[in-house]
């Protein structure tokens, strides 16, 4: 403790009894709440006083009791720091570290499926020479529709199945809109992948979202056929999914592309003998594909005297389910914690 001030006041004896019993921070507590409290403090009290006594007793007495103060004060931290460190050398004696024991695993998180596909398609484009692009997912008419070859009218625009913002901002029901906009800024030749999220007015179901995953695949250059589609896709496919896989194609119409064509894979359930999945067909439909129709170059500026190219589309979640053989999208989206541990 430190020594007591030069002309000792009567509260510091008493002080000095009051804090040798003293054997804890809550009994140390109260004792400077009795003492040093603003309203109840014994020497805030005495220091009340002080404007009852003549201005040479009032200057004694305030120093007295300001000196007071201060030993009171460094006693009081002293102690509590005497306290303190008896604390940290009990728990230090209670809680030793026993560097035998075996450490605990923490849990680590995984790639989700549906981002697993989209980097292995991603992957095996980029190898095939393809430049990832990407584009807004809030996307104007004319980019969605108009410049795609869509027309005012066509059903492929109905509200029923469009989420529009305004009359004339939507969220973008495909990725092709990018190639839109690439072209726009990129003369030929060109070859890109635009994989992204897209937007239908569709109720959730199995094999429905209203939100969902697409790649576009986009090709322009001279002289290109459709013989070059056939041999790419090919080649893509049976990098999806195995080497044995065969591939259709099937006429079909699409705005933006001329001629259009449904593509079919051989089943990777029943390798094309007919089951369930394929319905007995021995063939699953997995995307759209085409030659780029001349009016498409023609909004972008393109010559379509010298260049032809062709285009395709997939969805990356029905590539995903038809990989991992899951029956229902909606598993993908609905973090369910004993779903995402198989991947």
């Amino acid at each position: 403790m430190k020594s007591s001030p030069d002309r000792v006041h009567p509260l510091w004896d008493e002080f000095c009894q009051d804090l040798e019993p003293v054997s804890g921070s809550d009994e140390l507590s109260d004792l400077q709440d009795k003492y040093l409290s603003r309203k109840r403090g014994l020497i805030s009290l005495e220091l009340r006083k002080l404007g009852a006594l003549t201005p040479q007793e009032r200057s004694e007495a305030g120093q007295q009791l300001n000196e007071l103060k201060a030993q009171v004060q460094a006693a009081l931290s002293e102690r509590q720091a005497k306290f303190k460190e008896e604390e940290r050398r009990l728990q230090l004696a209670t809680e030793r570290i026993d560097v035998t024991l075996p450490g605990y695993e923490g849990a680590r998180g995984g790639i989700h499926p549906l981002r697993r596909v989209w980097r292995q398609m991603e992957e095996i484009s980029v190898r095939m020479g393809f430049t990832v692009v990407s584009g807004p997912e809030v996307e104007s008419d004319y980019y969605n529709f108009e410049a795609l070859n869509i027309p005012k009218g066509h059903p492929a625009r109905d509200d029923q199945d469009t989420l529009y913002l305004s009359d004339t901002l939507l969220l973008r029901t495909h990725t092709s809109p990018v190639q839109i906009r690439t072209m726009e800024k990129q003369d030929p030749p060109l070859k890109i992948v635009v994989p992204g999220r897209v937007y239908r007015r569709d109720a959730t179901d199995a094999t429905h979202s209203p939100m969902f995953h697409q790649m576009e695949g986009l090709v322009v250059d001279e002289g290109i056929t459709l013989a070059d589609l056939k041999g790419t896709l090919e080649v893509f496919l049976k990098e999806l999914f195995s080497a044995d896989t065969q591939v259709r194609f099937r006429p079909s119409y699409f705005p933006f592309v001329e001629p259009g064509a449904e593509v079919d894979i051989s089943c990777i359930f029943c390798s094309g003998k007919g089951c369930r999945v394929c319905k007995s067909s021995g063939w699953i439909e997995i995307m759209g594909a085409g030659m780029v129709h001349s009016r498409v170059f023609e909004m972008v500026g393109y010559d379509c005297e010298k260049y032809t190219g062709f285009a395709w589309g997939m969805g990356i979640d029905r590539i995903a389910q038809l990989k991992y053989q899951v029956d229902d999208a909606r598993l993908f989206f609905e973090n369910d914690i004993r779903f995402l541990r198989q991947f």
